[in-house]
């Protein structure tokens, strides 16, 4: 097995991360500095910084992984470093390691999927998923035909590429819902810039088929069956 597989099905980190700590010399197998790209096998003493890491195994029927939903409120940072105040990892206070899939702005709200599991992380997050992601956004002024037009055709500059088309609704005066494919930082925000309007609000309600639903600020649940086939129809083992 791939080493950074191995650390991501240890509920450690995701492939990425694991990567990571493997080119900063913090991963060693069997007592020697690991490379990127190693592989190991069947029992191998593999440490991070060195805590000895195992292969989490589950009962028959039961998840190896945990899959949540949390309504991130406003100023929680969507990391995993503990030196950074207000990180999601520490708010949720899971029991097990867990991690973000994906990111939402400090200054957003809303929908975010964490878990333990760090290979669905990059499955979700491959370039070729199209997953939907929908919003519901307030702006400082009126939202016209004109404006939604220009947001929901694509085109729109940001971070150096064009925004691919998506959907958009008005929602009120000042108010408008969108669904998007894409994933930029900060692509709403910098959307509503781009024709003069500024993001008062803005609350992720959905992520392909999982909605946030009652979800409160703050609170989290875990994913149902469904959920998760349909995030990935391919997968079998959770």
């Amino acid at each position: 097995m791939r080493l950074n597989k191995h650390l991501s099905d240890s509920g450690f980190c995701s492939r990425r991360e694991a990567d990571r700590l493997i080119a900063e010399g913090r991963v060693t197998v069997d007592g020697q500095r690991a490379r990127i790209g190693a592989e190991v096998g069947e029992g191998a003493d593999v440490r991070v910084d060195g805590q000895k890491l195992a292969a989490r195994k589950a009962a028959r029927g039961q998840r190896r992984h945990v899959y949540i939903a949390l309504n991130k409120p406003v100023g929680i940072t969507c990391t995993t470093e503990s030196a950074v105040k207000g990180n999601i990892v520490d708010f949720v206070g899971h029991q097990q390691r867990i991690f973000p899939i994906g990111r939402l702005d400090k200054d957003s709200e809303g929908l975010i999927l964490l878990t333990s599991n760090g290979d669905i992380v990059n499955e979700i997050l491959r370039a070729e998923n199209t997953l939907e992601k929908e919003y519901l956004v307030a702006v400082n002024h009126q939202v016209t035909d004109e404006f939604l037009r220009g947001m929901a055709r694509g085109g729109v500059p940001v971070h150096g590429q064009p925004t691919l088309p998506c959907r958009t609704g008005k929602l009120g005066r000042f108010g408008f819902r969108i669904v998007l494919v894409q994933g930029l930082n900060r692509q709403i925000r910098l959307m509503a810039a781009h024709f003069g309007h500024r993001v008062k609000q803005l609350v992720r309600v959905r992520i392909g088929n999982v909605k946030l639903g009652h979800l409160k600020p703050g609170q989290w649940r875990n994913l149902t069956e469904v959920e998760l086939r349909g995030l990935l129809p391919q997968r079998s083992e959770w």
